[in-house]
């Protein structure tokens, strides 16, 4: 029985959102994510909504041999010096079936600033990394550690000083990235069914740009229409929107699932199916896929056959605000 165990140790890999499922396997520096040589993703059923998102995987064993390994799911990275500063949300509710079954998760956290892994000192310092702290609480936290931990953090760039009516407050200029991971058996020849939930605690502003004149002509403009495969389409309805007088605002939701990690199984991905979910009939919606057809009229399909993904999925939801 062939078998990969993990050390934390070192640096993990860092992934900006939500990801497809990948073997993992202990390497120089922590939980990475490997290429299989002997499994199969025989089908991926992803369900997208500002809401929620779903997924179902069907995965085969190739090989004559049980195979036992970790499979990891990268979540996204929390960089403290933006959530302190705004109202930025993360998933949340996230749960994993095996076969219809829950399976209790581990997680590893790693934490860095400027790509340099500064989790030990953290650790040493007193400094927790559990996601459930939020980043406007650390302030207080890390005025209240000793002075020669203070000293520590400032010497290692992991804080902002803050000079207030003579008083110094530190505020955290850190990342955590998570990984969650468990450790599974592939039986030889056999199917395994991996399903999982969360909400994916969306991104995104309450009143858009792309209202804005010289939108498609300025840089970051010029950005987001190839993130999200703008089309003059998608930016017409828009024009509808602001030009109807019937919204106070047109706000933005955004996310982001990482499916290029579907592509370190053994062969190409055999049936993908994409759901996207605009919420509501009035909402606007964008994202790159080829092949996309209205199923509802709410919901747009994708489907692909061997298939190896080479980008990842990032949606575009406009939600409009009535006057009421």
């Amino acid at each position: 029985m062939k078998q990969a165990l993990l050390a934390l140790a070192g640096l993990a890999l860092a992934v900006p959102a939500s990801a497809n499922d990948s073997t993992a396997e202990t390497a120089a520096g922590g939980l990475v994510l490997t290429q299989s040589d002997s499994i199969d993703m025989l089908s991926e059923d992803l369900y997208v909504s500002a809401e929620q998102i779903r997924v179902r995987y069907v995965f085969r064993n190739q090989s004559a041999e049980d195979v036992r390994t970790l499979v990891a799911f990268p979540m996204p990275v929390h960089d403290l010096a933006i959530e302190r500063d705004g109202d930025v949300a993360f998933p949340s509710d996230f749960t994993t079936r095996i076969d219809g079954a829950a399976v209790p998760m581990q997680v590893e956290r790693r934490a860095s600033v400027d790509g340099r892994d500064i989790t030990r000192l953290l650790e040493e310092t007193g400094v927790s990394l559990s996601s459930d702290v939020a980043a406007w609480d650390f302030g207080s936290l890390l005025d209240a550690l000793p002075e020669e931990a203070q000293q520590r953090l400032i010497e290692a760039d992991a804080v902002e000083v803050l000079e207030h009516r003579g008083a110094r407050h530190l505020q955290p200029m850190w990342q955590v990235s998570e990984n969650w991971y468990w450790q599974q058996l592939f039986p030889a020849g056999e199917d395994i069914v991996v399903e999982h939930s969360y909400h994916p605690g969306t991104g995104g502003s309450v009143d858009t740009g792309l209202i804005h004149d010289g939108f498609a002509e300025s840089e970051w403009g010029q950005a987001m229409i190839a993130d999200y495969c703008i089309d003059a389409d998608f930016l017409a309805g828009v024009e509808r929107m602001r030009a109807s007088g019937r919204y106070l605002a047109i706000g933005e939701r955004v996310l982001t699932y990482i499916l290029t990690t579907g592509a370190n199984w053994r062969a190409p991905i055999g049936d993908f199916r994409l759901v996207v979910d605009k919420g509501e009939p009035e909402n606007l919606v964008s994202f790159c896929a080829e092949g996309v057809r209205k199923i509802a009229p709410t919901r747009f399909e994708v489907r692909h056959r061997n298939w190896r993904p080479d980008r990842d999925l990032r949606v575009l939801i406009l939600v409009p605000y009535a006057d009421e």
